[in-house]
């Protein structure tokens, strides 16, 4: 009886060590070999402020909720601090993996093969661009290869309140058909029917009306290479500065004394009530409405006689770039590809960067949008109809260019120089800077 007992415990011993030693075999094989993705590292950059920084690390946060194998580490700043940052990891080949980039500085990094070509990633579909019109993408394309997809898109406009040319009896202009012309008689219309006045053209760089009207001609402000103006008749610079004065003189215009004086935008002319109109860029719409006494509306700008080409252009507020050192490109193209198209992402963006490009993001963006963003959505899918080719890069002279033309504007409207005397300050003047 004792000799059948051990045996019996001896076979259930060796079944139970058979059993245990399968087991933690077992174990060993699905601890060594996970059959989930291996574990995927990237750094983003971005520059901004506390509601785009918080926005922006939401979806990067979504992205990881949605890809547990990915960790993605936020680095952010000011724009000022950004671009310090930016060019030390550039000299320390520390770059990020996907990085905001601006259209001024685009030409730049490509020419210092600094940025890496997306074309095959879109080829791919890793980023897709179906609903992209090519209006949207030409910002970030150099010699016909892809190096940054914008975030967002604006562009510049004449915004005006509505209710002053219904007082006036005045129809509201029609962004495709009025004039230059249209623009004075208009603007002489309601001073004498209201008393309101009329801004001088973009105060805070004039340049910037200028680029428009001089664009309709075929040319551009600058060169190609930058290295010079790129126009040489004066025949629109000087209408221009004539322009204006016949309107200041009418008592219309608002004298450049107070116009050129920076002030808070609930000091602005537009928010005190003494004019129809200003000169913004899309984005700059909510902050401009918050101010003003009624809903504002947004039209382009006027045309000159006999334009070749609309003077309008969609600009890029920002791109993502993919830098060519970056240790996980792959990961940073399935982000930017989420960041552009993913309908949850963009919800928590709520188009804080611009109008999103995805013809079906924007439409679902606006579907829920204030009263002010769909007046900016609408006015983007109006340029998109209506604008043509972004110029190339500003070059880097461009800044003491615009000085120039901003000083010699106020010059002009004081009465301090000619017109004249304007015009050949900023063709020669001008030349020179560009040409350092």
């Amino acid at each position: 009886m004792q000799k059948r007992s051990y045996r019996i415990v001896l076979i259930l011993s060796v079944v139970l060590f058979a059993f245990t030693s399968q087991l933690f075999a077992t174990g060993q094989t699905e601890a060594g070999s996970s059959d989930g993705p291996e574990e995927s590292y990237m750094r983003l950059a971005w520059w901004g402020n506390p509601v785009r920084d918080e926005k922006t690390i939401g979806v990067a946060n979504l992205y990881m909720d949605n890809n547990p194998n990915v960790k993605i580490e936020t680095e952010t700043t000011g724009w000022g601090g950004y671009w310090d940052r930016i060019n030390t990891q550039v000299a320390s080949a520390s770059l990020p993996d996907i990085m905001q980039h601006d259209y001024a500085y685009m030409l730049q990094f490509v020419q210092r093969n600094i940025l890496t070509d997306l074309t095959p990633y879109v080829d791919s579909g890793v980023i897709e661009l179906g609903k992209v019109s090519e209006t949207f993408l030409s910002g970030g394309r150099v010699d016909g290869k892809l190096y940054g997809i914008s975030l967002g898109t604006n562009a510049f406009s004449l915004v005006y309140d509505p209710t002053v040319l219904a007082a006036a009896g005045i129809a509201e202009p029609d962004s495709t058909s009025w004039t230059l012309k249209d623009f004075e008689e208009i603007s002489m219309e309601i001073y004498k029917k209201t008393g309101k006045q009329t801004m001088p053209f973009s105060t805070t760089d004039p340049k910037v009306f200028f680029d428009n009207l001089i664009r309709q001609t075929g040319a551009s402000t600058y060169a190609k290479d930058g290295k010079s103006l790129g126009f040489t008749d004066t025949t629109v610079l000087k209408e221009f500065y004539n322009m204006q004065l016949r309107l200041l003189e009418a008592g219309v215009l608002v004298a450049p004394e107070i116009a050129f004086v920076t002030v808070t935008a609930e000091e602005g002319q537009l928010a005190q009530g003494n004019v129809w109109c200003d000169y913004i860029w899309s984005n700059q719409l909510a902050s401009t409405q918050a101010v003003a006494e009624n809903p504002l509306k947004m039209v382009l700008l006027p045309q000159i006689e006999n334009a070749k080409r609309p003077g309008t252009f969609l600009k890029p507020s920002m791109f993502f770039s993919i830098p060519a050192s970056a240790e996980n490109p792959d990961e940073a193209a399935r982000f930017l590809n989420f960041f552009l198209n993913d309908g949850a992402a963009n919800d928590i963006l709520a188009a804080e960067r611009g109008v999103p490009i995805p013809s079906d993001v924007r439409e679902a963006l606006k579907a829920s949008a204030s009263d002010v963003n769909k007046v900016v959505f609408d006015y983007i899918g109006l340029v998109a109809d209506n604008s043509s080719a972004i110029d190339p890069p500003d070059p880097k002279a461009s800044g003491e260019f615009l000085k120039l033309f901003r000083d010699t504007t106020q010059e002009v409207l004081m009465g301090l120089i000619s017109v004249d005397q304007g015009v050949e300050k900023i063709m020669k003047d001008g030349n020179a800077i560009l040409a350092k």
